[in-house]
């Protein structure tokens, strides 16, 4: 089985990579997880997991003379195969985006959930194709009017290539904002159910400075608890890996970029 899940969220600032990684560890209980950052222009995956000193990341398999295999960029920490991208100007030019998709249909045949910690923003190739490919998106908002309406353009766009929306996560939510209101609106936009509220904490700053995950960090935090709650809420499908790798390698590229 494999199912693919692009975290996307239409803005920065909701802590995407944060929600990617921790999703991929409440999940990694009970599945194989592999999470990549596909997030080849603005990567920081790598510093969030503790592999800043990596050798090979993402952005060399996405080299047109690269021969080397997927495996070659697979990292197993905190009880996941984590596949980071490197933060180099150069590298990012000279990536050909396109290859992402057999990137991800090599890796698809040996994993149960994959997780593409998705750009923030849709103006390019490289930032729409993770959401292409995926079966399913999970979008990180937070409870303001503009990050809803970021959000639904995330969802809006997914459509448009046949990716559902998994579920909604509201992040970094401060004791002093209103959710309930923002969450009613949610339910009438959003396709997908409201899959957690995770509360502003200072362990998630706490935990990138220490190159560690926030599950790995602080366990027992409030947030911690509502990203479990969260990956415990979306209900993972029994995909056919090799239908779903002959899915990626022959997807369709936007070709408005």
């Amino acid at each position: 089985m494999v199912e693919a899940f692009a975290v996307a969220s239409g803005k920065g600032g909701t802590g995407k990579t944060t929600s990617t990684l921790a999703l991929g560890m409440a999940l990694a209980t009970d599945y194989d997880v592999t999470v990549i950052d596909a997030d080849t222009g603005m990567a920081n995956l790598l510093f969030h997991a503790g592999l800043d000193d990596v050798d090979i990341t993402l952005h060399d398999l996405l080299l047109t003379d690269c021969d080397l295999p997927a495996s070659a960029a697979v990292y197993e920490r905190f009880g996941m195969s984590v596949v980071p991208c490197g933060t180099s100007l150069a590298d990012f030019e000279a990536a050909d985006p396109t290859l992402l998709r057999d990137i991800v249909a090599d890796l698809a045949t040996d994993t149960d959930v994959l997780l593409l910690d998705s750009p923030a923003a849709l103006g390019s190739k490289s930032a729409v194709l993770p959401i292409v490919l995926a079966d399913r998106v999970v979008i990180i908002l937070q409870p303001t009017v503009p990050s809803l309406s970021d959000g639904l353009k995330v969802q809006e766009y997914a459509r448009a290539y046949g990716t559902a929306t998994g579920g909604i996560i509201f992040n970094r939510v401060r004791p002093d904002e209103d959710v309930t209101t923002i969450a009613e609106q949610a339910t009438r936009y959003f396709n997908g159910k409201t899959l957690a509220t995770v509360p502003e904490s200072d362990a998630v700053r706490m935990a990138r400075r220490a190159g560690k995950p926030l599950l790995a960090h602080a366990p027992e935090t409030t947030a911690a608890g509502a990203f479990r709650s969260a990956a415990a809420t979306l209900d993972i499908h029994d995909g056919d890996a090799i239908g779903v790798a002959d899915r990626f390698r022959n997807a369709v590229v936007p070709e408005r970029f």
